[in-house]
């Protein structure tokens, strides 16, 4: 990457905003969604995940959309995996970033994995040694994520020392990194706070840089200023605010794109991003899906103040 960022935003609606989403969006559309997602100047995007196409059909085409995505000059492409098969197909795929969901509540971990929080560290040490048969320069980053952080639909409260527990758990399985992720929409500025540096107390502020937040509450924004204000980069979104985890039920509304876009840039930080582009973007999107498909985000609606200055792409050279 040639430009510097103040905040990476990191765009997980072909993966976590569609996957709650049955009718099947045509691979041809993803990829147009794609390639204007990353021309409006969005750097990293997560295009899918490597899961079964029986469990998740929207899903099935990952390996063609990482092929597309892998084309995009400074894109960095991102893929979720379920288990080490996963993972063997987002190395061949040749993703940048893997990331393995750790759900902290073991109940959450049986239902979306059908894995124990051992077989998962398990899997975790094996997709560690697959990646180290890559030439050191061909390996893709290794992230642990640790979901229902903040809470779960299904075991409630989930202990912070937990959290910290499975954070140093999977640096010393194999992970490069780890990130926070609110998959159940529980979660508030203070625990964005305290987890944030409970995780840097156990693991190291270089291994946890990012967050996936969502908006099910309303706090989504909240936690977003906390985030920034506690230190951390790299924030994930949804453009149209679609998504959820289907396996926690409730737990819809990942933070809208664009109006992180307009916080951020409204803020003085520097996201790379074009704001024309993006609702370019975002037309593709409503194009592509059936009507009944709700897109959220007041600042589409609303338009840009007049005479508002985002950062442009020649300042961020």
């Amino acid at each position: 990457m040639t430009m510097q960022f103040d905040v990476e935003i990191s765009e997980v609606g072909p993966r976590d905003g569609l996957q709650s989403i049955a009718p099947i969006m045509a691979t041809e559309d993803k990829k147009r969604w794609i390639s204007a997602l990353a021309a409006a100047g969005i750097p990293e995007i997560e295009v899918g995940s490597f899961v079964p196409a029986k469990i998740l059909p929207q899903l099935a085409d990952t390996a063609e959309l990482v092929a597309h995505a892998r084309t995009i000059k400074n894109l960095n492409v991102a893929v979720l995996v379920p288990n080490y098969r996963g993972a063997e197909n987002a190395v061949k795929a040749g993703a940048h970033k893997i990331t393995i969901p750790l759900s902290v509540s073991e109940t959450h971990s049986l239902k979306n994995v059908r894995r124990t929080h051992v077989q998962m560290l398990e899997e975790v040490r094996q997709i560690r040694e697959l990646i180290n048969t890559l030439p050191e320069g061909e390996r893709p980053v290794f992230e642990g994520g640790l979901s229902t952080a903040f809470g779960c639909t299904l075991e409630g409260k989930v202990p912070q020392s937990k959290v910290f527990g499975l954070a140093e758990q999977l640096i010393e399985a194999g992970c490069d990194e780890v990130g926070l992720s609110d998959t159940t929409g529980y979660g508030t500025p203070l625990q964005v706070k305290n987890l944030t540096k409970g995780v840097w107390a156990a693991v190291g502020k270089d291994k946890l840089t990012g967050i996936h937040l969502h908006n099910t509450r309303g706090q989504g924004f909240a936690n977003v200023m906390m985030a920034l204000e506690v230190g951390l980069r790299t924030i994930d979104s949804s453009m149209a605010g679609i998504g959820g985890c289907p396996f926690a039920p409730g737990a819809s509304g990942n933070i809208v794109t664009e109006d992180l876009v307009f916080l951020l840039e409204g803020m003085g930080l520097k996201t790379g991003v074009q704001f024309g582009k993006l609702l370019q973007a975002r037309k593709i999107l409503r194009q592509s899906l059936p009507a009944e498909v709700e897109l959220y985000g007041f600042t589409p609606d609303a338009g840009l103040p007049k005479g508002f200055d985002m950062v442009t792409p020649q300042q961020l050279a």
